[in-house]
């Protein structure tokens, strides 16, 4: 469920054991207005069969407590929560239950009744839990929300009007995804070394795609057909209501300084990095791999995957004494019958 509110706003969390907190800031306007934003919300949930209490607020502990205390959804005026929070009973502030108790045998039932009571016999007598949950449902102590899905640096969303359901479709959102961000990418001189394009369906599925680059690349067009090819597996069914791109690996876009006379080639050449990308992307992920030395004396351990182009070599390959053509997965058992002293042998047996 929480990954299926990811529609609504990037920043979901779950609060054990029957809630969800969304954090929702910019997110209203684009539903007009946060009475139709909670409406939508509401309706959604109804329509998968699940009953909801809601509540917006400027505090995480607010809006629980609204939430909790009052049924439909509420929307907390800025800077209100003081006045939301008086009526409510202590339980909306969610601290243990022996402390409830302990409230209630004293006649406080409702926060007002002790909310401005000095601070300090509200410490002797019933801990720093009671002051520490007032303080954040007030937003004088800040609480962190922690998302089910990290949120990427880099990253764009693009809402659609009414359900995409076909491949041009799919196609105009992904170009002007990769336009937005790549522009953001070439204006802070950087680029991604992977990308996933995501599509969130009507009936709360989720269809997404990945690519990835051999150097840093800013290029939407390349970037673009990268993703050509595998637009065809989103299976689109009633309708995508979002699109969403992150780049999850984005890296340093070192200048390209060219030579004035002559071509610079080698594995320095953009070119070579595009056409490695295409062919990686027609042969799917794990095909082509690119070794440096590594400094060890065993042969299936004298070599290193590298992890892009650019990056050079610690050592250089040992090539003053030969190196083995194919090792085998396995040792072998080999019997010498022929030895000779500090040569190679005249003759051996081998299965």
């Amino acid at each position: 469920l929480a990954e299926w509110c990811i529609r609504f706003t990037p920043m979901v969390a779950v609060d054990l054991p029957d809630a969800l907190l969304l954090d929702v800031s910019g997110c209203a306007h684009l539903w007009k207005g946060e009475t139709a934003y909670l409406t939508e919300i509401h309706k959604r949930f109804h329509q998968f069969g699940y009953y909801t209490q809601a509540a917006m607020a400027d505090t995480i502990g607010c809006a629980w407590a609204v939430a909790r205390c009052k049924p439909g959804y509420s929307i907390v005026d800025v800077t209100q929560q003081r006045a939301a929070m008086l009526p409510l009973p202590v339980t909306a502030l969610r601290i243990a239950l022996p402390l409830i108790e302990r409230l209630e045998k004293l006649g406080l039932r409702q926060v007002g009744s002790f909310i401005d009571m000095p601070r300090p016999s509200l410490r002797r007598r019933f801990g720093p839990e009671l002051l520490t949950r007032m303080d954040q449902a007030l937003g004088i102590t800040e609480e962190i929300l922690i998302p089910v899905q990290p949120v990427a640096p880099y990253a764009d969303r693009l809402p659609c009007l009414e359900p995409i359901a076909t491949a041009t479709g799919i196609e105009i959102a992904l170009t002007r995804l990769l336009d937005t961000l790549c522009s953001r990418l070439s204006q802070e001189e950087k680029g991604l070394r992977s990308a996933i394009f995501k599509g969130f369906r009507l009936d709360g599925k989720i269809e997404q795609i990945g690519i990835g680059t051999n150097r840093p690349s800013a290029n939407s067009k390349h970037l673009f057909k990268l993703f050509e090819d595998k637009i065809a597996t989103m299976e689109p069914a009633l309708g995508i209501e979002l699109f969403t791109l992150e780049a999850p690996k984005v890296e340093e876009l070192s200048a390209v300084q060219e030579k004035l006379w002559e071509h610079n080639g080698g594995l320095d050449d953009a070119n070579l990095a595009l056409l490695l990308d295409r062919v990686e992307g027609k042969l799917g992920g794990g095909h082509i791999h690119r070794y440096l030395p590594a400094e060890h004396y065993w042969p299936e351990n004298s070599f290193k995957e590298s992890a892009s182009l650019n990056e050079l070599p610690t050592i250089n390959w040992q090539t003053g004494k030969p190196r083995p053509l194919q090792l085998l997965p396995e040792p072998q058992q080999i019997e010498v019958t022929a030895p000779v002293p500090d040569y190679p042998p005249m003759n051996f047996r081998y299965k």
